[in-house]
């Protein structure tokens, strides 16, 4: 009886090391335990804020969007898609729909823009339904969809630069004057908030927690960059942002006003539908297919291996988001494989990141209504910049897995086709031709007419029987 305690007591260590929870625990704690602290799951929480608050305080100001309404249905969708997917789902807006909507002449109204949405949710909706979208996931080449997450990143990258050294101006859409180095949204402010969070966040490695008896400097070292890594850094930097809102300007006390705003129907016309689907839908919709389901659905494979969303999920997913909110006046959104980056680069592990986001979002909707608009107006930009700039090279890093130089320099056309063409999917479009041309220098011709010599075209030469030293 002796002899057998080894095998059962191995089994028993083979079951602890799995990664999910058994199957006789409640459903509950299977599906939506937290296998992460809290501290991580609130600073993973603010990670894609530095692309939302910008977009979102654009269309308040320029196209009248109202923000409670806003605020209140992405409070939703963040809660739900937590619960429902189980990792830090981001929610972002839609950026070609919301740069189309600043810079046409006039601009977007919000009808314009809810119809735009709407019409680029339609066909998400239809082509997750239909398994279209799971189909195009699994043909996609693996180079192209790097590429277009490596300009996704890099572009978010530039633009946080930007923020950090100009100052701007949402409305006109561009950068004004450099910023001063001193002053609540100066260089110094940004530079010190980039420093602590480098400091508390390092590089975005995960540190393993099982350290070796055998090397105790490795595990003393270890243990610090834990302790590190458990102070929420990237909230204590934007909470840090909202305490220099009210001393920028502390009539902000005087303007605030209790209670959200009414929600109702929008009234839409024709030319509405018209207007958003032609300027905002269909420059919408291939980004939407690219980097709010493909790129978002492989980084989650990279970042949750055991967890890899489904792409047909993620395309409904955003589809009934916009087909139920867009009828309210509430932003078009989708999900950004840019704000899982970032979620996931401050500490965010389970969707419980993204539930706290939502409570948060729903309890400023409610209680500040649309005067909170006048709380983001006084943000300092520098520190929006810091955190998008970290969230953009999280992004840009996914592309670091290509082992071959045929599949780097797909990867490096289709993203900067992708930067220079301001456009992913003119990138993706040369990313495929390129790389179907490399492969169909792989194929083998052999001539069948008498006379005619055997063709081999091939894109590599095997080092082994190379006779070049």
């Amino acid at each position: 009886m002796e002899q057998q305690s080894p095998p059962a007591s191995s089994s028993t260590t083979v079951t602890s090391t799995t990664p999910l929870l058994p199957q006789n625990h409640p459903w509950w704690r299977r599906h939506f335990h937290m296998n992460n602290s809290l501290s991580s799951e609130l600073s993973g929480a603010v990670g894609d804020l530095g692309t939302f608050i910008p977009i979102v305080l654009t269309l308040t100001l320029v196209s009248h969007l109202d923000l409670s309404t806003t605020l209140i249905f992405t409070a939703l969708y963040n809660i739900t898609t937590g619960l429902l997917f189980h990792i830090p789902m981001p929610v972002q807006p839609m950026k070609s729909i919301a740069a189309v909507a600043v810079s046409e002449t006039p601009h977007l109204t919000t009808s314009q823009i809810a119809t735009a949405g709407a019409s680029t949710a339609a066909v998400l909706f239809f082509l997750g339904a239909t398994g279209l979208m799971s189909t195009l996931y699994r043909l996609l080449p693996l180079p192209v969809v790097r590429g277009i997450q490596l300009s996704q990143g890099l572009s978010f990258a530039f633009s946080a630069i930007k923020y950090i050294r100009y100052n701007q101006d949402f409305v006109a859409s561009k950068a004004t004057t450099p910023r001063a180095w001193l002053g609540l949204d100066g260089l110094v402010v940004a530079l010190s908030s980039l420093l602590f969070l480098v400091i508390f966040t390092g590089s975005g490695d995960h540190y393993d927690r099982n350290g070796s008896d055998d090397d105790q400097p490795r595990r003393r070292n270890s243990k610090r960059l834990r302790i590190l890594g458990s102070i929420p850094a990237a909230l204590i930097v934007f909470l840090l942002g909202l305490v220099l809102c009210f001393i920028r300007d502390p009539s902000i006390f005087g303007d605030i006003k209790f209670g959200p705003s009414k929600i109702g129907f929008l009234s839409i016309t024709w030319n509405d539908w018209k207007v958003g689907f032609l300027k905002g839908a269909v420059p919408q919709i291939p980004l939407s297919v690219l980097n709010s389901v493909i790129a978002v659905c492989k980084l989650s494979g990279d970042l949750f291996p055991n967890r890899e969303l489904s792409a047909a999920k993620v395309s409904v997913s955003v589809g009934v988001m916009n087909l139920v909110g867009c009828w309210f006046g509430a932003m078009p959104v989708c999900h950004g494989a840019g704000g899982l980056a970032g979620q996931y680069r401050f500490g965010a592990r389970s969707g419980w990141s993204v539930v706290y986001l939502g409570i948060g979002k729903l309890i400023i909707g409610l209680v500040f209504g649309n005067s909170f608009v006048r709380i983001l107006n006084q943000f300092p930009i520098g520190i929006l910049g810091v955190l998008l700039l970290f969230a953009g090279i999280e992004l840009a890093m996914a592309s670091r897995d290509m082992n071959s130089k045929e599949e780097s320099f797909v990867m490096l056309v289709c993203a900067a086709v992708s930067l220079t063409g301001s456009s992913a999917a003119l990138g993706f479009v040369c990313g495929i031709l390129l790389f179907l041309l490399l492969k169909l220098r792989k194929i083998e011709y052999s001539g069948s007419t008498p006379g005619f010599s055997k063709f081999k075209f091939e894109s590599t030469v095997d080092a082994e029987t190379s006779s070049i030293p």
